[in-house]
């Protein structure tokens, strides 16, 4: 089966496109009143319902805002790495957009490359990416490593 890989789809394919360049960007909207980012990608503004939108590029870093540690893991090559963690990272750009991702030793480095013991509420973590069955994700490196 193989670890599980996004669904894109067309609001949402510009995400993992500049994912594969390697950078972290979010929707926003391009109403000249409003420019409020949104997350996840879709067709309309939830602030001023505008459907005109644009891709802002974000600095990649961030704070872990929470985690778990996955009791147990329900397919096979998860449990295969467990422990690992499901974290969400609040973007320092955008505080109230959250990634939802995993903290990794090196981008390309297994789901449990990191002692969970050091996974804390607020620690800084900065974005990286590898492929996983031809879609290209965002992992998060500990900015103290």
């Amino acid at each position: 089966m193989g670890l599980l890989t996004p669904v894109i789809d067309e609001d949402g394919a510009p995400f993992w496109e500049y994912a594969a360049q390697g950078e972290l960007r979010v929707q926003a909207c391009a109403a000249p009143e409003c420019g409020e980012l949104r997350f996840p990608p879709r067709p309309c503004c939830p602030h001023c319902r505008s459907f005109d939108s644009t891709w802002r590029l974000m600095s990649g870093r961030g704070r872990i805002w929470s985690f778990v540690l996955p009791h147990p893991p329900l397919l096979p090559d998860y449990a295969a790495q467990a422990p690992y963690n499901a974290v969400l990272v609040e973007l320092a750009d955008a505080p109230r957009i959250r990634l939802a991702g995993n903290v990794v030793a090196t981008p390309h480095a297994p789901l449990n490359s990191v002692d969970p013991a050091r996974l804390r509420i607020g620690a800084a973590v900065r974005v990286a990416f590898t492929e996983i069955d031809g879609v290209t994700v965002p992992r998060w490196l500990l900015e103290r490593a």
